[in-house]
């Protein structure tokens, strides 16, 4: 096949593993859309996603427009003559004008299988769901939030221990092969879009900060699910002292008390059934650190309690 004529609208980490099997496969990218650089960190200074950094220095052309509905930004799209646009983790709602100007449509890399969590944040919500696998679905875009048709679908299973960055990496890889084979089998007449199924359909909404944070009246398998959804970022959370504490990894363990307590001097704590003992955690502004380590520096006695 010949190498199509591309652009490609992604944003953060996820987005790179399909950008490079594109480029890979030796289709051309005449443009990279990606978000604005945004004010990050203690100076609040204007920082770039990850594809900006990853297209500058693969000499690839970026446009970064906060909004793809002005008549002067869809008509540029449209000067590109595209065979087709890939869409990964961009960040923005593409308008009927962005989707209907290439010749193949604009392909999405989902990171679960459609139906189920359409949204942003569909590798959280699987963890948290206790689903036991996930997968990649390449999607032909329309107007609707991930509602267009399925082109191709693999599924992974996710693993009694895999965190939501572990599962990240794994779905990202995953997704810059199926897309690569995607466009080569729509572009060869051989792949035919079908609908999605009408039942099974969950949504993923972005995660907010009051869900990040660990109710201790919860059984300890579900407290589990909760820490390994947020982990290696932002973080579940709990509350010791006033003091916030990010919950960074652990696991379920034996033991039982009034929720929220701590049992014993490794920081297992009680939960509604059963226990979670924290084996990495760390307080705000400050590193991750292994239990031991944070305990040497930071008192947490027995029969004090979290909330």
């Amino acid at each position: 096949m010949r190498g199509l004529r591309l652009a490609f609208f992604g944003t953060p980490d996820f987005a790179i593993p399909s950008l490079e099997a594109l480029l890979e496969a030796g289709h051309k990218i005449v443009a990279v859309y990606t978000q604005p650089p945004r004010p990050a960190g203690r100076g609040q200074a204007p920082r770039k996603g990850a594809v900006h950094h990853m297209a500058e220095a693969r000499g690839l052309p970026v446009r970064t427009p906060a909004s793809l509905r002005d008549a002067a930004t869809q008509a540029a799209f449209a000067a590109l003559d595209l065979d087709a646009a890939v869409v990964a983790a961009y960040g923005l709602i593409l308008p009927q004008a962005i989707l209907d100007a290439p010749r193949l449509g604009c392909l999405n890399v989902h990171a679960s299988l459609l139906p189920r969590w359409r949204g942003a944040a569909p590798i959280q919500r699987a963890i948290l769901a206790g689903d036991r696998e996930t997968g990649i679905t390449i999607m032909q875009m329309d107007a609707g939030l991930d509602t267009g048709p399925i082109l191709l679908q693999e599924a992974v299973p996710i693993g009694p221990r895999e965190t939501a960055g572990e599962l990240h990496d794994r779905l990202a890889a995953l997704g810059g092969r199926l897309v690569v084979t995607a466009l080569e089998e729509l572009a060869a007449g051989r792949l035919a879009p079908r609908a999605q199924p009408a039942d099974g359909v969950t949504h993923a909404p972005k995660i907010t900060p009051a869900e990040r944070r660990i109710d201790w009246h919860a059984p300890a398998l579900s407290v589990d699910r909760q820490v390994r959804a947020f982990a290696p970022a932002p973080g579940a959370w709990s509350v010791w002292r006033e003091e916030r504490l990010v919950i960074l990894s652990g696991q379920p363990a034996e033991g039982a008390g009034t929720p929220g307590t701590l049992l014993d001097d490794r920081l297992t704590i009680a939960c509604g059934e059963g226990a979670f003992r924290i084996t990495a955690l760390k307080r705000a502004g400050r590193k991750a650190l292994p239990v031991e380590a944070f305990l040497r520096g930071f008192s947490l006695p027995p029969g004090s309690r979290f909330d």
